[in-house]
């Protein structure tokens, strides 16, 4: 349960609670592995106000079905599936009706509206979870249910052309399996951040340059990412942009952006865009490629009982890549 405060104070709380039980067109979940996303940490310090008291964080779920609500037949007994950001939607507003549902006006968010996977069990909306391709165990697979799924959201919101060169800023859980998109749809990769542990894996991955947050890139970008939730980063990613190009802010929480200057940010055609969850197609087709390619989450496993270790850890950028959080055998 999430009590929020300074990730310092230990505002993850341990506790027992009567087991959900599955709800009509639900399903329940035994969790084996939960990712640790950056939103846990927002939700967790409170940049994101919890939707209910003591709201369980977690949304990037791998875990077995062990039960089923009312009319809930998508899924077999023991049947491994996922649980991502997007637990829910209207259906009917005018954004659901024309395919946006990443936009929904009444959506429904996985560890903020609902209990998370931070929790040996889970209910989730059958038409919401994921089969998960058999060529991920379940650590790897973790990553790829928003770390994964947003960060090819932001890959299609940057329109980078075929064969261009993309910057990423910041370069954890996100960042790390986007690049490896790009880098397979024949993308030059050029890779911003503060962690040299992080520039080292870039450039094991593929990165044609790695180099500091602020550092200029050698080329010009056709396209851009943002996953570190630092606004100081907008205008020097804007700048290094080519004529035309596009800077997606991946993030959900992002720190203030400082005035930004027309000519040199945004003249000839520079834009700026946000990324706003993901639909359910988006999901379907990354797994796709993610088992295609195949992907190499790189992640480092905490035991149950150290959820709030994770927490600090990726606070203080001593994770790199993935942190995921084993719940049950």
């Amino acid at each position: 349960m999430a009590q929020p405060g300074p990730i310092g104070s230990g505002p993850l709380v341990f506790g027992e609670r009567a087991d959900p039980v599955p709800g009509p067109g639900e399903v329940l979940v035994r969790v084996t592995v939960c990712g640790v996303c950056r939103t846990d940490l927002h939700l967790a310090e409170g940049d994101l106000v919890p939707r209910h008291p003591g709201v369980i964080p977690g949304h990037e779920v791998v875990g077995e079905v062990v039960g089923a609500g009312p009319g809930a037949a998508r899924f077999n007994s023991g049947e491994r599936v996922g649980v991502a950001w997007l637990g829910g939607t209207c259906r009917s507003c005018r954004f659901c009706a024309r395919g946006q549902e990443n936009l929904c006006l009444s959506p429904t968010f996985t560890g903020w509206d609902r209990d998370g996977g931070y929790a040996e069990l889970i209910t989730v909306a059958e038409d919401f979870a994921y089969r998960l391709p058999d060529a991920f165990a379940d650590e790897d697979a973790a990553p790829l249910l928003c770390a994964g799924i947003i960060g090819f959201r932001a890959l299609l919101r940057a329109d980078l052309p075929v064969g261009g060169r993309l910057g990423i800023y910041g370069f954890g859980a996100s960042a790390h399996l986007a690049a490896q998109v790009a880098l397979y749809q024949g993308a030059r990769l050029y890779v911003m951040t503060r962690s040299p542990e992080a520039r080292r894996l870039a450039l094991d991955l593929g990165a044609t340059f790695a180099g500091g947050a602020e550092e200029p890139p050698p080329d010009l970008l056709d396209a851009a990412i943002l996953f570190a939730p630092a606004g100081s980063l907008v205008p020097p990613a804007l700048r290094a942009l080519d004529r035309g190009g596009t800077l997606a802010v991946a993030g959900i929480h992002l720190s203030e952006i400082p005035a930004l200057d027309y000519a040199a940010g945004l003249f000839q055609e520079r834009q700026l865009r946000s990324v706003t969850a993901n639909t359910r197609a988006d999901g379907e087709e990354f797994l796709r490629i993610a088992a295609e390619i195949p992907l190499r989450p790189t992640t480092t496993a905490y035991p149950f009982e150290a959820a709030d270790q994770a927490l600090r850890d990726l606070a203080e950028d001593r994770v790199t890549g993935a942190a995921v959080v084993r719940v049950s055998p």
